[in-house]
């Protein structure tokens, strides 16, 4: 440089106010080089001469509005411009394009902050959920996660589509800055905040699909449970429907027929398909013919997993019929081996373990203390005509029964003594609650046979 540079610094001052790395800056520099560099082309034509002793370069910004430095008329002097006139056609047109420039720049910040905006509002947490902010900018208004589709596959398709489309726009407005400016002009800091806030953005979609899916599946867990029952259901009554077509088919109805077990055997029994719940009362009620002698055996008998006398009916020998409860006995008043039809009814809580005996309706006897307490337990195995000595098995020859039995019924409670009589003398027809006595609910084996049986008042004329 001139003598100025000794006197300043050896440097070319920037335009006070102006940041020497903006574009105005940067616009000032350049004109102030290139007049420095006219002024010095008229003071020296060789170019590579010293100024004169005293001389100095004067440095002049030029404004952006370009009011200060005029531009003259270019004349043409053997159809090329001069060199002062080319730089100034130069300068005009650096100024021309960093006005271009700064207009692009600040249409991408505008669009920088249009994003930035956004992406706030759905972190912003002052009182209202990231998640529900998202879902109004995701739905243009439409708060669309609060009514969500029946199918939430298209919710997840919809957040990856919007998830998608906002990163295509944050790479296509990075390569438009990338060819508009200097990668100056966008900070380190703005670029490392928008990945991040996307970032962020991505692991709450991740997070809410993550969530869609699981209440997908629970969905789909409780209709299938649902379908479940709802299919159960309608097979047991479909298996009743069977049941009583069966019956009919069978007998003029499904409860007119009897077992019978003509030999004293341990292989000749009835099976009852029913099991019982968990009882705390009950009322046994059944028609019996019986002439057997000694004793006419055991009716019929419930074993359970650790007891097999858990509910017996039971004469054996010359002893008198007995109840066994929990393998714990109380004697009958009952005299049913003449050959006659007899109806038998046996009541019993675990209230004190009080018990009834009825006979042909009558009451005949009543006790307590049998097995006080105690419930009956469930899913045990009811036989008819054979005592068990094991869950459903190991029967005894002389403790089977001998004869016929019919409308063998179980209550879960104790009837009335009314009830009772009513069922006796065939005024009323009240199947068991628990196990009703149905065709196609009793099995027989090793020769037992079923028969239409006598009507109600048939043997009532057989008492």
């Amino acid at each position: 440089a001139g003598p100025a540079s000794s006197q300043r610094g050896g440097r070319l001052g920037p335009h006070p106010g102006v940041s020497p790395r903006s574009p105005a800056g940067m616009l000032s520099v350049v004109a102030g080089l290139l007049l420095a560099v006219a002024a010095g082309g008229r003071g020296s034509p060789a170019g590579d001469q010293e100024s004169p002793p005293g001389s100095r370069f004067v440095c002049t910004s030029v404004p952006l509005d370009g009011a200060g430095c005029p531009l003259p008329p270019v004349p043409m002097q053997g159809g090329a411009l001069l060199p002062e006139e080319e730089l100034k056609a130069t300068v005009l047109q650096l100024r021309e394009t960093v006005l271009q420039q700064k207009e692009t720049i600040g249409s991408q910040r505008e669009a920088i902050r249009e994003l930035t905006g956004k992406l706030s509002r759905c972190e912003s947490a002052d009182g209202k959920s990231a998640a529900g902010t998202w879902k109004k900018e995701l739905g243009k208004g439409k708060d669309t996660m609060g009514d969500l589709p029946r199918d939430p596959a298209q919710v997840i398709d919809q957040l990856s589509r919007t998830m998608q489309t906002l990163k295509d726009r944050l790479e296509s407005l990075e390569h438009q800055l990338r060819a508009n400016v200097s990668y100056a002009a966008l900070p380190n800091d703005l670029r490392e905040m928008l990945q991040r806030r996307l970032g962020d953005l991505e692991r709450q979609l991740l997070s809410k699909v993550a969530e869609l899916e699981d209440e997908k599946s629970l969905l789909h867990n409780e209709t299938s449970a649902h379908r479940q029952k709802t299919e159960t259901a309608l097979n047991a009554l479909l298996e009743r429907v069977s049941e009583l077509e069966k019956g009919n088919s069978a007998f003029k109805s499904p409860d007119e027929f009897k077992v019978s077990l003509p030999l004293r055997t341990n292989y000749l029994y009835g099976k009852i398909k029913k099991t019982l719940p968990e009882l705390y009362a009950f009322t046994v009620c059944l028609w019996l013919r019986s002439s057997a002698s000694p004793g006419i055996g055991t009716p019929f008998s419930y074993a359970v997993p650790g007891q097999a006398n858990e509910i017996v009916l039971i004469e054996w020998g010359n002893n008198p019929i007995e109840l066994l409860i929990n393998d714990k006995v109380a004697q009958l008043p009952l005299f049913i081996s003449d050959g006659k039809w007899h109806h038998i009814c046996i009541t019993w809580t675990t209230r004190d373990g009080m018990w009834e005996a009825f006979q042909d309706g009558e009451k005949l006897g009543t006790g307590e203390n049998l097995a006080p307490w105690h419930p009956i337990k469930p899913g045990g195995v009811l036989i008819l005509g054979q005592e068990q000595d094991t869950v459903g098995g190991r029967f005894d020859a002389t403790q089977a029964f001998v004869g016929e039995l019919s409308q063998f019924n179980i209550w879960d409670r104790v009837l009335k003594a009314e009830d009772i009589m009513n069922i006796a003398n065939c005024s009323t027809n009240m199947p068991g609650n628990i196990i009703p006595w149905v065709d196609n609910n009793v099995d027989v084996f090793g020769g037992a046979t079923k028969w239409p049986v006598e009507t109600c008042e048939e043997r009532l004329l057989d008492l």
